[in-house]
Parts: C-alpha cells; sequence; structure tokens
C-alpha cells in the first residue's frame, strides 16, 4: 500500500513553491518574447482596455504548455539543488534512503502536469490559438495609416497599392508617394504620384481621407472614350488633392470561420476527423488527376494497362513507326515537328507543375494536421523528460538559488528549442517524415535523462571537472607535477638508514630494467594490439618508490624536501598498451588513424619513461648521499 511519508511532503511543499515561481517567470518571459513579435500591431492602434486584456490573456493561455517544462526543469533543478547544498540529500541518502525513493512523489506529480498538460492543449490551447490569431488579424486591419511602411508596396487599402519612400513618425507624413489603383478592372487603372501627403482615418471611422501634395495624376481613358481614340488616358497635374476612400477603420473581430482549417485550433479528435477528410479529398484529387492524364496523354486502350515507360515506348513504336515518320520529313517539316512537340510537352509540364501545387497544398495540410497530433503528445511527455534531467542534475551539481541551475537549464532547454524547431521545420517542409521531425527532440533528451538519473543514484561524478581534468591529461600525455611539503608536526621520523638502502635497490632495479626492455626502440604492433603480455615491474617500482617519498617526506632536512619534489609521477600503463581490454585495442588498430595515434602516443610514453627512470636514478643518489653526509644523531 502506498503511503504519504513526511519526506514526500517536505520535498513537495519545496518543490511546490519553487514551481509556482518558475511557471510564472517563464510564462513572463515566453509572453515577452512573443509579444515582441506583434508589437507593432499594438502600438498607436488606439485599442481599448477590454481588447488589450483579451490579447494578453489568451496569450498567456497559448503560452502554458510551453512554460511547463521549463518551469518542471528548473523548479526541480533548484529544490534538489538546494537539498544538496544543505547537505540535507546526503543525509536522506545517510538514513537509507535512495535518491529514486526521493523522487516518488516528485514522480507522480510530474505525470499529473504531463496529463493535465495534454488536456489542456487538447480543450482549451485551440481555443485561445484562434482567439488571439482572430485579434491579430482584427489589429493589423485597424489604422491602415500607421501600418504603411516604407520602401515596399502596401496593398491593406482596398483596390489600391501605395508606395511610401520615406515616412516621418512624428507628423504622420509621407513622401515620395507612388498609388496604384483599380477601379473596376487592370484596364480602368490610376497612377497617382506625389511628393508628399498623408492618410487619416475620419471621425466616423468609416472612411479613409487621403491628401496630397505637389503630385500628378494618370487615369486609363480607353473604356470612355474607345481605344481608337486620340488621347488614350488623362493626366492631371495638382498642387493639393484630397481623396476620400471607403474603409471601415474601426476594430471589429474578424470571423472565426476563416481559421477553421487552421490545425493549432483543433483538438484531437477534430484534427483525425479532419485528416481523414483531407486525405480522401486528396487520394480523389490525385486519381482524377491520373485518370485525366492518362486520357488526355495515352490515347490507345492497351498504353493505359501499361505500368513501365519501357513496355509504352515498345507498344507505340509497333503501332507507330515514329522514327521512321520522321527521316523521310524535310528539313522545315522536322523544325515544326521538333517545335510543335517542344510546345506540347512544355504544355503538359506547365499542367503537371500546376496539379502537383494543387497536391502539394493539400499535402502541406495533411503534414501541419500530423504535426499538430504528435506535438500534443511530445509537449506533454517533455514535462517528464525534463524532471528527470533536473532533478537528477541538481542532485549532482548541488548548488541551489538561480545562479547555476538558471544556467543550466537554459543550455537544455536552447538544445531542445532547436532540436524541436529543426524538427517542426524538416517535417512541415516535407524533407523528414512527420513522426521523425516530431520524436527527433524526445529521442534524443530521453537517454540524456536515464544517464543523468542513473549517474546521481549512482553517485557518479559527471560534473566533477578535476576528473575530466586528470583524464584529460592523461589521454594527452601531460605530466602531473609532484608536491611534497615539509610539515609543521612530524609524529614520526623517517628511517633513514632503510630508505637509503631502499633506494640503492630501487636503482639497481631500475637500470636493469632499462637494460632490458630497450625503451628507446618502436613497440612491436603486433604484440602491443594483438598479442599483449602484462608489464607489472614498472607498477611495483612505482610503487616502492611512493612508500619511500611517503616516508621521507616526515624529514625536516629541506636538501631531501627538493630532491623528493624532483621524482617524476610514472605512468605505469601507457607505455604498454592503449586499454586495459583486448578487444578495444584490436577495434583501435583496425581503425587506422585511431590506432596509429594510440601507437605514437605509447612510443612517446616509453621516451617518457626512460627519461623519468634517469630521473629517478639521479635523485636517489643525490638523497642517499645527503643521508650518508648527515650526522647519526640527525639520522
Amino acid at each position: 500500500m502506498l503511503r504519504i511519508k513526511k519526506l514526500d511532503i517536505f520535498i513537495t511543499k519545496q518543490f511546490g513553491l519553487l514551481f509556482f515561481g518558475t511557471f510564472f517567470i517563464c510564462q513572463f518571459v515566453l509572453m515577452m518574447q512573443f509579444l515582441w513579435r506583434y508589437i507593432d500591431d499594438l502600438i498607436g492602434k488606439g485599442l481599448s482596455m477590454e481588447i488589450l486584456a483579451q490579447f494578453f490573456w489568451y496569450m498567456g493561455l497559448m503560452m502554458v504548455p510551453q512554460a511547463l517544462p521549463l518551469a518542471i526543469l528548473l523548479s526541480s533543478l533548484i529544490t534538489f539543488g538546494n537539498l544538496g547544498e544543505s547537505s540535507e540529500l546526503t543525509a536522506i541518502k545517510a538514513a537509507g534512503i535512495s535518491l529514486m525513493r526521493s523522487f516518488r512523489s516528485l514522480i507522480f506529480i510530474s505525470i499529473a502536469i504531463s496529463f493535465a498538460s495534454f488536456i489542456f492543449q487538447n480543450e482549451i490551447g485551440p481555443r485561445s490559438t484562434i482567439k488571439i490569431a482572430q485579434l491579430l488579424i482584427s489589429m493589423k486591419q485597424k489604422s491602415p495609416e500607421l501600418e504603411i511602411p516604407e520602401g515596399v508596396f502596401y496593398d491593406g487599402i482596398p483596390n489600391s497599392n501605395i508606395y511610401v519612400q520615406k515616412k516621418d513618425l512624428e507628423t504622420g507624413k509621407f513622401y515620395g508617394i507612388m498609388i496604384y489603383r483599380m477601379s473596376n478592372s487592370y484596364e480602368d487603372s490610376e497612377i497617382i504620384l506625389a511628393d508628399s501627403g498623408m492618410l487619416q482615418s475620419t471621425a466616423e471611422k468609416k472612411h479613409l481621407l487621403l491628401t496630397l501634395w505637389a503630385g500628378e495624376w494618370f487615369s486609363n481613358q480607353s473604356q470612355e472614350v474607345g481605344s481608337n481614340a486620340a488621347a488614350p488616358y488623362r493626366r492631371e497635374s495638382f498642387l493639393e488633392k484630397k481623396m476620400l476612400i471607403d474603409f471601415n477603420a474601426d476594430f471589429s473581430m474578424t470571423d472565426a470561420g476563416l481559421l477553421s482549417g487552421d490545425a493549432k485550433g483543433k483538438g484531437l479528435v477534430k484534427i483525425y476527423h479532419d485528416l481523414d477528410s483531407l486525405r480522401r479529398s486528396t487520394d480523389s484529387i490525385g486519381q482524377a488527376f491520373y485518370r485525366e492524364t492518362q486520357a488526355s496523354y495515352y490515347h490507345t486502350a492497351h498504353l493505359n494497362r501499361m505500368d513501365s515507360l519501357a513496355a509504352v515506348k515498345t507498344v507505340a513504336r509497333k503501332l507507330l513507326p515514329i522514327d521512321t515518320l520522321f527521316n523521310r520529313m524535310n528539313t522545315e517539316q522536322k523544325k515544326e515537328t521538333v517545335g510543335s512537340a517542344r510546345a506540347q510537352v512544355q504544355s503538359i509540364l506547365s499542367d503537371m507543375e500546376f496539379k502537383t501545387m494543387i497536391t502539394e497544398d493539400a499535402n502541406r495540410m495533411i503534414r501541419q494536421h500530423e504535426i499538430e497530433a504528435i506535438n500534443k503528445f511530445t509537449v506533454a511527455l517533455s514535462c517528464l523528460i525534463f524532471f528527470f534531467i533536473g532533478a537528477p542534475l541538481g542532485a549532482i551539481i548541488r548548488k541551489g538559488g538561480l545562479g547555476i541551475p538558471v544556467i543550466v537549464s537554459v543550455l537544455v532547454f536552447i538544445v531542445y528549442y532547436i532540436l524541436d524547431n529543426s524538427g517542426y521545420q524538416m517535417s512541415r517542409r516535407g524533407i523528414w517524415a512527420v513522426w521523425f521531425g516530431r520524436s527527433l527532440a524526445p529521442a534524443i533528451l530521453t537517454p540524456i535523462a536515464v544517464f543523468v538519473t542513473y549517474k546521481a543514484n549512482k553517485d557518479s561524478v559527471v560534473f566533477n571537472l578535476d576528473a575530466y581534468r586528470h583524464m584529460a591529461m592523461r589521454l594527452l600525455g601531460l605530466r602531473i607535477k609532484r608536491q611534497v611539503a615539509g610539515k609543521e608536526v612530524i609524529i614520526n621520523d623517517p628511517d633513514y638508514q632503510r630508505d637509503a638502502e631502499q633506494l640503492v635497490e630501487l636503482n639497481h632495479r631500475v637500470q636493469t630494467y632499462a637494460q632490458s626492455h630497450h625503451l628507446k626502440q618502436a613497440p612491436g604492433v603486433v604484440q602491443v594490439f594483438f598479442k599483449y603480455h602484462p608489464d607489472h615491474d614498472v607498477e611495483e617500482m612505482s610503487e616502492q618508490l611512493e612508500l619511500i617519498i611517503d616516508d621521507l617526506g616526515n624529514t625536516r632536512n629541506k636538501i631531501i624536501l627538493a630532491e623528493l619534489n624532483k621524482y617524476p609521477i610514472l605512468s605505469v600503463k601507457a607505455h604498454t598498451r592503449p586499454f586495459d581490454r583486448q578487444w578495444m585495442n584490436v577495434v583501435a588498430a583496425v581503425l587506422f588513424p585511431v590506432g596509429l595515434f594510440l601507437y605514437l602516443r605509447m612510443w612517446r610514453f616509453r621516451l617518457r619513461l626512460l627519461h623519468d627512470l634517469k630521473v629517478i636514478t639521479q635523485t636517489s643518489e643525490t638523497i642517499v648521499r645527503t643521508i650518508h653526509s648527515m650526522e647519526p644523531g640527525a639520522r
């Protein structure tokens, strides 16, 4: 029977307070990011507080699913970082409670949040998406005089295209104006050029007043006076011209029916229902195009049953000797025939491109619906994945507050965002399969979550910089310097006589080893990678040397202390083989570039070992002489 323990209540309280705080912080950051994208549609439009309140409310609802995973990541990381920094996590482990047991309450909470996120995306999210899209479209249609950009033709005013070279934001005047107007058709068009002008809404917000200064007005008169008239257009110069344009500049909500096809505004049941309709419609259109193409370009009934292009060509040659007929033509006939064939092929190609464009639009809508269907599951699943990344990382790093946890959370979220956005773009364009693109981020982050959870549960030093530094130094063959300092309090004096005898013995072993192993020579490739024999002599000499250094480290003699620091730290295995496991050595030998690097590295370690042995011999002789020169009482 599952019972709630005091530990679960304690950790839940710690997590809950942080979760609500980080959720509102993440929500605020995401809302500000979204707001900056559409800030131009809000500023200077004269929107009422009711409209702005609706915009911020629906924007907040739309950002909830994106804020939940990031809030879980940050709050779980800070929670267990605080527990580790205050040694509470150590006390929990000392009481015999495993790390996974301490995660238990938060795992249930994360699962509940994942389900809540899925339900929110399926029920509330689509409605808020439709509402925010309605508001944005309606805002863009309000006060178009503020929307006209510089250097670009603007078509937001009905039957008009306006180009403005420069715009003064303080006075609202436009400079270098060019206007194309179409009253009924392209044949009944007007071109207006003006040095400056101003566009304003009328008081009732039903019309636009366009005032122009120092310009010319060109209008096509072909429909009024006939195409055979001597003056097909009218030209008018003016110093000031005012025009009244019908336009409802008051705020009115766009019809939601125009956005009914957007997959982001649909629940899961609606998406699957529309997917079936879209697929049936696309299949029917494709079948119709296929039958039309078959009937138009393959006239013979026999060819309709042919599948391969080679079979079609074979039957066509039997029924109609094309090459024979073409060779009987003269040069002009051949040119006409080739030109006609080229025109027909170009016509067929254009027709195929048009049909491809139609089917591609349908396929794009299908992909968008599939993306949104999968996205509802992946976003909810990301809440659980982020917990199993944040909580173990907090237990490993053991740093609370908003310093390191925020940095780690931002880095993890950036990786997730890059993977998720790349998968979305590739899926939307049809480059990747939808299931592959949308599952890319969870598929990569899930092994990372499993890895850090396993390392945290085993108390592994994943983020111990010293361990990585020592590993890099061993890989690159960098030497670790020995540091032997004088002790202020010495309990046991060194046994100088015994240490001197052992140093003499060690020198004899070192010299014998250096002469017998020929360290200057390159090692045998077969012996290194395929027939390895262990070399324990260096390990034993290194162990004996360390015992002597440990004993002599209790001396007060500064000369001996200085000489002890000259002893090198021996690499006891690097000169024998690349790896401890035999199969890894074989693989390294097969991978030639890797094997060559490791072979040269090992040869370098052999030469360094020879140099270290010489240093050991010289240093040991100096220490032995120093010991013999000491007075018997000092020994």
